[in-house]
């Protein structure tokens, strides 16, 4: 089965972090993910640009609005995602905490649900 890690990242907790502290995390964080797509585990990953850089669109009774930057207030801010292939959601979970990130924020795992059904279920 399919599982998205979300990457949230504190963004006070994330900026204090020393650069060649990032720099450490974030490359035995390509070099797990290397090995994860070695084996067939990773099937997408990717870092997002900063929350300051997104737009956010609502349309509502036709009407579209477009914000700057994410539309929630919060802490902790969307950095990136991992698509991987598991066999649980406790294996999923597992993955998710051998990534450094969670130190700094939280990794959201959620199943991917299988749109090609939800195709043939409503034969579109």
């Amino acid at each position: 089965m399919k599982y998205l890690l979300l990457v949230y990242l504190d963004q006070e907790l994330f900026d204090a972090l020393p650069a060649e502290e990032y720099a450490e995390h974030m490359r035995a964080c390509l070099r797990h993910a290397d090995e994860l797509k070695a084996r067939g585990t990773l099937l997408a990953s990717d870092k997002l640009e900063p929350p300051a850089q997104a737009r956010t669109v609502r349309v509502r009774q036709g009407r579209t609005t477009v914000f700057d930057g994410p539309f929630a207030e919060t802490k902790e801010v969307l950095a990136g995602y991992n698509l991987i292939e598991a066999g649980s959601l406790e294996e999923a979970v597992e993955i998710a905490r051998s990534f450094p990130w969670a130190r700094y924020g939280s990794m959201e795992v959620r199943p991917v649900a299988d749109l090609d059904a939800e195709r043939a279920r409503l034969g579109a």
